[in-house]
């Protein structure tokens, strides 16, 4: 199981769910993982995300291992130019 922090929009969008446990492997499966627990963060997702493995940032890397125990976030992604 991975412990998956929260943050900004995506937890306000969660009803303020701070973190979730989520079988995954990978990015893949723990943004499955995320959808099917709290469908209520679809919107967030399919928006786009971040996920923080160890504090290293990913987008769009879908099959990135998740070693066991590590500290994962999920965090809204920040639109520039």
């Amino acid at each position: 199981m991975v412990q998956v922090t929260l943050s900004g929009t995506i937890q306000q969008a969660a009803g303020g769910i701070s973190s979730l446990e989520i079988e995954a492997k990978n990015i893949r499966q723990l943004l499955n993982g995320v959808e099917k627990q709290c469908p209520d963060l679809k919107p967030e997702l399919e928006k786009g995300i971040a996920v923080a493995i160890n504090g290293t940032i990913y987008r769009d890397d879908w099959f990135q291992p998740i070693p066991e125990d590590s500290e994962v976030f999920l965090i809204p992604r920040l639109a520039g130019g």
